[in-house]
């Protein structure tokens, strides 16, 4: 894994004059040495794809989806190596990178199915009116140009998966800019990609530093703009260029409601089960990981040990063993943030009742009750392993409890009335609501994206394809109806 890593400069290897070194945030050992672009080979793989994006829109749909079916294959042949690449990088369980490539491999065939079938076009009859008669409209999307895709560190391969994937299903040339912590998985894309017949230009993927993203951003040949990240650097995209059409995922503090039906002893197991697991997968790295729980004051006495025992359960360690539910964070600087968040709150008053230190990169799983509404881990999104437990009085307090966020991602709600499911579809400000589950449960193939500061547009192939497209409409005359 210490080899140095060439990029992709518009679908061919290349090297560049400087490098640097991709570490485990685990035990600090090398992962691999990257080749990282001049900006003359930033300039040559932005010319190449806005050179090819005519000819690329015009691809045939089969040889497009081939492509994608091909990378799907490919993943899935070399699950375990790519897994273990993640791990290295990322600092993920390596059950948990498993997964991830998993998805991949799905993205990949979902998008080689919507290329197949996406844009067929739809025929809207004129002659309603008599100024139309004789004439029909046939609408078809169009892809709006070169996509810039920007991706996050924490699911190094999927999240990459999901920028380039729907670009090539929907004939969009992309420019790709993996994360400069994690840029390794983004990087075998490439390698798939490359074995296949794609147009010479229709894709680059260019590792280069977070400060020399605003000139691509800046670039007029890169209209669509697809950014997963924070969200003071989303928004600060979105303001630099506000004719452009960008789509932001920005996170969340993703809470779950535990209501007052839900209160059986298996319930609340498997409730306490599912809290401790995906608060805490990924190293609490995901933007919808719960941070929140909110509990009806009926199951709260009952529900908040279990959760202090499942939380206590996950086994922490070293990414690659098998064992391990939480490894570290990205890096020691990601988990002294968590620390001085944890000990803000403390100190205003919370109770900590388990986990709160860290070691190295390393943070322990943390349960906190009694939160001061005005303190950080309240307001922002913490992106580690720590979770707050809150207690409400009926369902509309849980509803208003979670709508008290500047966040909207999703919402997971743990009830077996049917009623009340659909209340909370309806009352909650998010993009998604998971119904007798946590809210960290994501198909990739579904519309994915927030409300409020969580983000504009969606995720989710078809749903990305049609960010990347727009509609156009041709009027034929003189028909026979």
């Amino acid at each position: 894994m210490t080899s140095t890593h060439a990029f992709w400069l518009a679908g061919r290897q290349a090297t560049g004059e400087d490098t640097f070194d991709v570490t485990s945030p685990w035990d600090g050992r090398l992962v691999g040495t990257v080749s990282v672009p001049t900006d003359a080979q930033v300039e040559e793989a932005v010319a190449a794809a806005y050179a090819v994006r005519d000819e690329f829109a015009a691809t045939p749909a089969h040889v497009r989806a081939a492509a994608l079916d091909h990378v799907s294959r490919r993943l899935g042949e070399r699950t375990e190596e790519i897994a273990r690449l993640i791990s290295a990088e990322n600092g993920k369980p390596i059950k948990w990178a498993r997964g991830e490539v998993g998805r991949a491999v799905s993205v990949f065939r979902f998008a080689a199915e919507e290329a197949r079938r996406f844009n067929g076009g739809e025929a809207q009859r004129l002659d309603t009116d008599a100024g139309g008669q004789g004439r029909l409209a046939l609408t078809r999307r169009f892809p709006k140009g070169v996509v810039l895709g920007i991706a996050p560190f924490n699911f190094p391969l999927n999240l990459c998966a999901h920028k380039v994937a729907p670009a090539i299903a929907a004939g969009a040339p992309i420019i790709l800019k993996p994360a400069p912590a994690t840029p390794l998985s983004g990087l075998v894309i490439g390698e798939l990609l490359a074995e296949t017949e794609l147009p010479a230009g229709s894709w680059s993927i260019l590792p280069v530093s977070n400060d020399r993203m605003p000139a691509l951003v800046q670039d007029e040949r890169l209209p669509v703009i697809s950014f997963t990240g924070s969200e003071k650097v989303g928004y600060a995209i979105m303001d630099s260029v506000p004719r452009k059409h960008c789509t932001l995922e920005l996170g969340g503090n993703g809470a779950a409601l535990v209501l007052a039906d839900y209160a059986s002893d298996a319930d609340l197991d498997w409730t306490a089960h599912r809290i401790a697991t995906f608060s805490n997968y990924q190293g609490g790295q995901s933007c919808i990981s719960v941070q929140r729980v909110i509990a009806d004051a009926a199951v709260y006495e009952r529900l908040l040990p279990r959760i202090v025992a499942a939380v206590e359960a996950q086994v922490t360690g070293d990414p690659s063993d098998d064992r391990t539910d939480v490894g570290p964070l990205v890096s020691e600087d990601a988990a002294k943030r968590v620390e001085a968040w944890v000990e803000e709150a403390v100190t205003a008053g919370a109770r900590l009742l388990t986990g709160g230190k860290r070691d190295g990169a390393a943070y322990a799983p943390t349960v906190l009750t009694e939160v001061p509404a005005d303190v950080t881990i309240s307001c922002e999104e913490v992106f580690g392993p720590v979770l707050t437990v809150q207690r409400v009085a009926g369902e509309t307090a849980a509803f208003a409890a979670a709508n008290d966020s500047k966040y909207g991602l999703q919402a997971g709600v743990f009830t077996h009335d049917l009623q009340v499911a659909f209340r909370a579809h309806r009352a909650l400000e998010v993009g998604g609501v998971v119904i007798g589950d946590v809210p960290s449960y994501r198909a990739d193939q579904m519309p994915y994206g927030g409300a409020k500061q969580s983000g504009v547009g969606r995720e989710g192939v078809k749903f990305a394809m049609e960010d990347y497209t727009y509609e156009r409409v041709l009027v034929l005359t003189g028909l026979a109806l």
